[in-house]
């Protein structure tokens, strides 16, 4: 499930077809010395160094507490609040962090745990920061318990452009904080439920770190 390449593995067809497309109007370009054929070449080269910066997948160090909640996901936070309805059943903390196509799109584990339940749901594809996306748009939700009996729930939710969203683990599965469990492609949202009680270390408008940014604190 985890994986230290450079880039995100669900991104190399990607890759591979836009390096092979540079290189095969790059070298007609070359060979016919062809000016009408530079035009397209430069545009694969542009597309090819996007998918590049897009697949980037970066090494992340979560803090030494382990009661700490990392962030799934690079970002911007768009909600922080509590709310009633939510995927564990009860009152929660939320917090939604947005995804741009500039942010690194791998997911991470918020926090140690065991996997209860994996739900994908279809739906449409409003943008991510509108506030139907949560319970309208096409999603997969982990709900995780932690070994002292802490229950938190985050979910994938693929935004306006957004087709696919990729999660591996399974119900059984146990998670570490911090390591690689999914990905969205391309612009999406990823939102966080904790306990009520948590107090939120982060607020509307922060950035944050997949993997290092701290969200809470559990207990």
């Amino acid at each position: 499930m985890d994986n230290s390449s450079p880039f995100a593995r669900e991104g190399y067809p990607f890759i591979l077809f836009s390096v092979g497309l540079t290189f095969i109007l790059v070298l007609a370009s070359w060979k016919l010395a062809s000016l009408v054929l530079a035009v397209p070449a430069v545009i694969a080269f542009l597309l090819m160094l996007f998918v590049l910066y897009f697949f980037r997948n970066p090494e992340r160090t979560p803090s030494a507490d382990p009661k700490e909640v990392v962030a799934p996901a690079d970002g911007t936070v768009i909600v922080c609040e509590r709310v009633s309805e939510t995927p564990l059943g009860v009152e929660s903390l939320k917090i939604s962090i947005f995804m741009s196509v500039f942010n690194v799109h791998v997911n991470r584990v918020p926090l140690d745990g065991k996997v209860l339940d994996v739900s994908y749901n279809r739906g449409k594809f409003f943008d991510a920061r509108d506030g139907r996306a949560s319970c309208e748009n096409e999603r997969n939700g982990i709900v995780l318990e932690t070994a002292g009996g802490v229950k938190i729930a985050f979910v994938q939710i693929a935004g306006l452009i957004a087709r696919r969203i990729i999660c591996y683990p399974q119900i059984g599965d146990i998670l570490k904080r911090g390591e690689r469990y999914g990905l969205i492609r391309f612009g999406s949202r990823v939102d966080v439920y904790l306990p009520p009680d948590v107090v939120p270390l982060v607020k509307i408008g922060d950035k944050t770190v997949a993997g290092e940014t701290v969200l809470g604190r559990i207990g």
